[in-house]
């Protein structure tokens, strides 16, 4: 058996607020099988951005274990969280946070280049991914010429560009309006199967989450 791609254990996260301790998560245990789809439910507030940026390794604050790829992530040095961030994990969250700046093919190649890859390489991987997703007639369009679906298939491009071995989404297709959802969110399941990466996507659209793998449901800080 393979070993998981992400797995938790008695993972705790609380906050105090007005002498009152809230406990966003009560020991969650997940663990997550390289290449699995899970679809990750709960209603606003239940901590499912929260559990994401716990496993996203993007905050402290956490109690219990966490392991990236077998690696558990509180014996890592700040440097190593980085580089498995960098590496081992894509995100996309539901507003895309493109670069303003730079170009469709831009904010997919860069994120290459940060981990060190060849100009020549990181652009003919963009080239592939956005012209898979659509977008070979759009690479040089900055996300203000783009509309709000092509921006979060940008965002899906990006975050596969260095080939994590675990997407984090935090509500995708949140922004977009339902038809554009339906598509753009098939377009990500075809893409991230198609590259063999693991995906937690978090959700309050059931429709969506019965077209992945497995379905998890976060509830008072419990995990089903």
């Amino acid at each position: 058996m393979s070993e998981a791609v992400l797995a938790t254990t008695g993972l705790t996260r609380s906050f105090e607020q007005g002498g009152e301790t809230i406990h966003v998560l009560r020991g969650v245990n997940l663990s997550i099988a390289p290449g699995e789809i899970v679809a990750l439910l709960g209603p606003s507030g239940s901590g499912k951005s929260t559990l994401l940026q716990a496993v996203g390794l993007l905050e402290g604050g956490f109690g219990g274990s966490i392991r990236i790829t077998g690696v558990e992530a509180a014996q890592m040095s700040s440097s190593e969280r980085t580089a498995t961030r960098r590496d081992m994990l894509g995100f996309i969250y539901q507003f895309h946070h493109l670069l303003p700046d730079f170009n469709a093919i831009e904010n997919v190649v860069l994120p290459q280049l940060v981990k060190g890859t060849s100009r020549a390489d990181a652009d003919a991987r963009a080239s592939e991914l956005l012209t898979t997703l659509g977008l070979g007639h759009r690479l040089t369009h900055r996300p203000s010429q783009l509309s709000g679906g092509e921006q979060q298939r940008v965002a899906v491009a990006r975050a596969l560009a260095n080939r994590p071995a675990l997407i984090l989404a935090d509500e995708p297709t949140g922004n977009l309006d339902e038809a554009t959802a339906e598509i753009v969110f098939g377009e990500f399941l075809r893409l991230v199967r198609q590259e063999g990466s693991a995906a937690v996507v978090a959700t309050h659209n059931e429709r969506l989450a019965a077209r992945m793998d497995r379905v998890l449901r976060l509830h008072d800080g419990h995990l089903s």
